[in-house]
């Protein structure tokens, strides 16, 4: 009795394997047609008792269904994140040596999904979910460490400095610099340039007749740059001594990086360091002269050092490259009027003698002045900057100190306007 009852045991063991392996080859040849929806129905069929088939079938089962979740992911993270977790596990079952060549492609397909959709929600101002996707590329794909790259770029645009300081970090461990060879070759119809990734898929390019004039370039160095935005994200965070350690390495490793100095220079703004910020911007501006936010940047320093004719220097300078930079316009009126306060205090500690009263109209006459000089530089950034409401209010009291009646009561009603 007992043989047959072990007897019956195996033959159920034996029809419920045979069920499992029917389900995920019905699976496969769903995804192979691309009905997705179909291949997951199997699978499900199927997963319910998958815990008790052998390795080779369970690699098998989670291969197909990470080639189902992948062909349907599209841009859902859910689906690709199924996917991926699918994927891992029949690695671990042993399915790159059962199932390699298929592997290898679903590994390539899941990047390349993970890497597109990415580049869409970046471009959408996405960065959170971008960021994502590029480290679960990187996580698939672990030799392509640009991905992880991408995705700490894309953690600080989203303002996620701790998962920034995570992925940099990680980086940093890597010995990553993002030095790369890029093989390089013109359309021979386009006449447009061609990057490939390796060597040999340009040479046969060229062999085809398709491409002509290879070369090759080395990408420069990307520590530089990873430092910066570490040190950056130390300053967001208030630790001071790390984010200086990182500067003065990044420094040392790139003293003539523009991009770096610009960091450092930030940094001793921050940190209230106004003499060394002029100094190092002073260097910046050497070096790029024709840059109307350097000029601009260096301006409102020098302003904050008390040195207002540099400034306005500056400032002017910054018109001549750029003429409608508002901000610039509104500073040198703001450097223009500031001398009003002196002149204000000196007319009201003037007695009633004559001598007093021909000082007192020499010192009105000067302070109209400053009005007049300040005037065109605010009705030309009331111009471009409609919405400030300071604006108009600062034009509409220089028109009634200049007794410019008219011009007084437009700018009262527009002020009146955006007041109520």
């Amino acid at each position: 009795m007992k043989k047959q009852v072990i007897t019956a045991m195996v033959l159920l063991f034996s029809i419920a394997v045979f069920a499992q392996k029917r389900e995920v080859r019905k699976a496969e040849n769903a995804v192979e047609d691309k009905d997705y929806s179909e291949a997951m129905s199997y699978l499900k069929e199927a997963e319910a008792s998958i815990g008790s088939a052998d390795q080779d079938l369970k690699a098998q089962f989670y291969l197909v269904k990470a080639e189902a979740y992948q062909g349907s992911a599209g841009d859902d993270l859910s689906k690709m994140e199924m996917a991926i977790k699918s994927f891992e596990k029949a690695k671990d079952l042993g399915g790159m040596n059962e199932f390699g060549e298929r592997m290898t492609v679903l590994k390539d397909n899941l990047r390349i999904t993970l890497v597109n959709s990415a580049i869409k929600d970046q471009n959408a101002k996405k960065y959170t979910v971008a960021a994502t996707k590029l480290y679960n590329s990187y996580r698939v794909s672990p030799q392509d460490t640009s991905d992880l790259y991408f995705a700490a770029g894309n953690a600080v645009n989203a303002q996620d400095f701790d998962t920034a300081l995570e992925y940099y970090n990680e980086l940093m461990d890597l010995g990553y610099t993002g030095e790369v060879m890029q093989y390089v070759a013109v359309d021979k119809e386009t006449g447009e340039e061609v990057v490939y990734g390796d060597k040999s898929q340009r040479d046969l390019m060229v062999k085809a007749g398709q491409v002509i004039k290879p070369s090759e370039r080395m990408m420069p160095s990307k520590k530089g740059e990873i430092l910066r935005n570490l040190t950056l994200i130390y300053m967001e965070k208030d630790d001071d001594e790390k984010a200086k350690a990182l500067m003065k390495e990044a420094r040392a490793e790139n003293p003539d990086d523009i991009s770096l100095m610009q960091a450092e220079a930030n940094m001793a703004y921050k940190m209230g360091e106004k003499e060394k910020y002029n100094e190092l911007m002073q260097q910046v501006a050497a070096s790029q002269p024709d840059n109307p936010e350097i000029m601009y940047n260096l301006g409102v320093a020098t302003a904050e050092l008390g040195d207002f004719e540099k400034a306005k220097k500056y400032y002017n300078r910054v018109l001549e490259l750029k003429p409608d930079y508002t901000s610039a316009l509104i500073n040198i009126s703001v450097l223009i009027l500031n001398k009003e306060r002196e002149i204000v205090d000196q007319m009201n500690s003037l007695g009633n003698s004559r001598a007093d009263n021909e000082k007192y109209d020499e010192l009105k006459e000067k302070r109209e002045q400053l009005y007049r000089d300040a005037l065109p530089y605010l009705e030309k950034a009331e111009k471009q900057k409609p919405e400030d409401v300071e604006i108009k209010r600062t034009l509409m009291n220089i028109y009634s100190q200049l007794g410019m009646d008219a011009q007084f009561k437009e700018m009262k009603a527009k002020v009146e306007t955006m007041e109520n």
